[in-house]
């Protein structure tokens, strides 16, 4: 027979039950807005019954609250996070296109189209009156200020690759932010789990703390519990690709190193690479979420990358490098040093030449030849060679080669107009349109030495092994592969000397002659300049090739936002907190709490009545 007192015992583990759902709905209530918050429920069963002596069996000893438990589907979790990864991709493409589009929409208003008209315009009035000084001065002047443009659009490109590099040093201190908390959580979370609890609200701090992490580069999660009753300590391991990024109590650490060597000649120095503190390095073109776009943006050379066969013995210092992918100086935009990768082992390069050959149905092509700073460590017969990597994504680096390409081409082909002819004194004219030297600031002249026409050389990167001396005549001879954006100008000598601008083809019929400012002119409608036509078709296919690039762009980027959106609402509908529902167990608690208050009520006047009306 159970003891007399026992229905007190029972009533007051209702109150107490009761009184711990209504706790939890109003935990539940307070956090209804709060951000990562996950429902919470209390588990209940009957407590363990006590055996009777009688026929009667069990007896039965009220109720246990064992668990409060949060409601949340590991499903819904790895779907979004997968989803955020892919959002947070194409939300940083999207912004950045937009402000490359934004730069290069100077082409179509202001920009370029009104620069080369104003210099085409003076042109024609050149052609009326060569001899004239004021007309000369005022074609050199507008050719100058279309040379300013085209700098100052490069510089805002290297700005804008400056301000990815930025952030991808940024981005991995917050990856590295992230990891240092959802490790120190996951401490706390096992002291507290350790004695058999829930760390629940901890929980919810960890998975939005993931949640953020998944739109920064493409993670896995996982989490087990150790022991043999699996209850308790959780083993929790967060990844980046193959490489662990916390490790339950300990993390591991992002570094940026940057680049000793240039990958594309128009880079900024020093872009930064990712590597582990154990210096094994994170390719972050291959990592997802805005890591990756980061690094599509600031290096995406849509494909156009240098590669090749190469050949090469053992122990030598040089690697040649035949079937290249760029057979025109105009379109190499390796650097003049860098590293070169054989066969996937990297070695470093301090200079190249390039001479042209031809095969036996006479196409004609450039073979290049590498000085490396190490010696071959094997023999290569038709060896992979490549400098960068192919990125399908236009970048930053893929519309400064582009630049580069334009300058080079328009200016070469001035030039062998200008070259051609004579000056007001009689001259032979200069070529028109320079580069600067970064080092002396003088301008070079786009002709062979002697010894490289002897030798077939066409373009040299004058650096290394192939470099000349400083007090060499011909230090600054070069080809084209020396003029970029960034450098291109009008001729020093003829800036400050608008005498020396040519127009005339010859001296027979006087240096006043104007034959050739028709043909500076023609130039605007040359259809053969470029594969897209014209000077400014050349430019307006590109601003063109930009705006579809950069539509495609917000338009992938707001239909990811609507799925993360949609998946983070199916989440919710598990997860999140339905005031109703809550209003709902609140009476039901609240009606439990007053039963079970009325249980300890009825069994007080039995005791009573037992103990004050019974006694002798």
């Amino acid at each position: 027979m159970p003891n007399t007192f026992f229905g007190l015992t029972i009533g007051t583990t209702g109150l107490y039950g009761a009184n711990l759902g209504i706790n939890t709905t109003a935990h539940n209530i307070t956090n209804a807005e709060t951000e990562g918050y996950t429902r919470q429920v209390l588990n209940t069963r009957a407590d363990t019954a006590l055996k009777a002596n009688g026929t009667y069996g069990m007896i039965g000893t009220g109720l246990s609250a064992y668990s409060v438990t949060q409601i949340r589907d590991n499903y819904y979790d790895e779907k979004y996070r997968s989803n955020n990864t892919i959002s947070g991709y194409y939300e940083t493409q999207s912004y950045y296109m937009n402000s490359l589009e934004n730069y290069f929409n100077e082409i179509r208003l202001e920009g370029f189209n009104s620069n080369y008209n104003y210099f085409n315009d003076a042109l024609q009035e050149l052609s009326k009156n060569p001899g004239n000084i004021a007309t000369r001065t005022q074609a050199v002047n507008y050719a100058q200020n279309l040379c300013d443009y085209i700098n100052a659009l490069d510089e805002s490109l290297s700005q804008l690759q400056n301000d990815t590099n930025f952030e991808i040093k940024s981005t991995a201190d917050r990856i590295n932010s992230y990891a240092i908390q959802i490790s120190g959580i996951t401490k706390q979370i096992n002291k507290l789990e350790v004695t058999g609890g829930m760390a629940n609200d901890l929980r919810d701090q960890r998975n939005l703390l993931v949640d953020e992490l998944s739109s920064l580069v493409d993670i896995s999660v996982s989490e087990r519990n150790l022991g043999a009753d699996e209850v308790g300590v959780t083993e929790y391991t967060v990844r980046i690709g193959d490489t662990i990024l916390v490790d339950t109590f300990n993390y591991n650490a992002l570094t940026v190193v940057p680049r000793a060597e240039k990958t594309n000649q128009s880079d900024l120095d020093g872009l930064y690479e990712l590597e582990w503190k154990d210096g094994t390095k994170l390719n972050g073109l291959h990592c997802g979420g805005k890591m990756q776009a980061l690094y599509e943006m600031r290096d995406g050379n849509s494909e156009e990358y240098f590669h090749g066969s190469g050949v090469g013995i053992t122990g030598e210092k040089s690697i040649t490098v035949k079937d290249t992918s760029i057979n025109d100086v105009n379109k190499l935009h390796i650097a003049e040093q860098g590293v070169i990768v054989i066969r996937n082992r990297e070695y470093t390069y301090n200079g190249f030449e390039a001479k042209e050959v031809v095969d036996v149905d006479g196409n004609k092509s450039l073979e290049y030849t590498f000085a490396l700073d190490e010696e071959l460590n094997r023999d290569h017969d038709g060896s992979d060679v490549r400098i960068g990597e192919s990125i399908s994504f236009k970048g930053i680096a893929y519309y400064m080669q582009q630049l580069d390409e334009f300058t080079r081409t328009f200016a070469e082909k001035f030039n062998d107009i200008h070259t051609s002819g004579y000056d007001l004194d009689g001259k032979k004219g200069l070529d028109f349109f320079n580069g600067k030297n970064s080092v002396s600031g003088e301008n070079y002249v786009f002709e062979r030495t002697e010894d490289e026409i002897n030798a077939d050389i066409v373009v040299s990167s004058r650096t290394g092994e192939y470099a000349l001396p400083d007090d060499d005549a011909d230090k600054n001879k070069g080809s084209y592969y020396f003029m970029t954006a960034k450098n291109f100008s009008v001729t020093k000598e003829i800036y400050n000397n608008s005498r020396k601008m040519v127009t005339a083809s010859d001296m027979v019929n006087g240096s006043e002659n104007s034959d050739l400012a028709f043909k500076y002119i023609d130039l605007k409608n040359d259809k053969d300049m470029f594969l897209q036509g014209t000077p400014q078709g050349f430019l307006q296919s590109l601003v063109a090739e930009l705006g579809v690039d950069t539509h495609k762009s917000a338009n992938f980027n707001q239909n990811h936002k609507d799925i993360v959106t949609a998946i983070s609402n199916q989440r919710l509908s598990v997860s999140g907190v339905d005031m109703d529902e809550e209003a709902m167990n609140l009476v039901r608690y609240q009606n439990s709490y007053n039963l079970a208050a009325k249980v300890i009520s009825t069994m007080n006047e039995m005791y009573d009545r037992l103990i004050n009306y019974m006694g002798v």
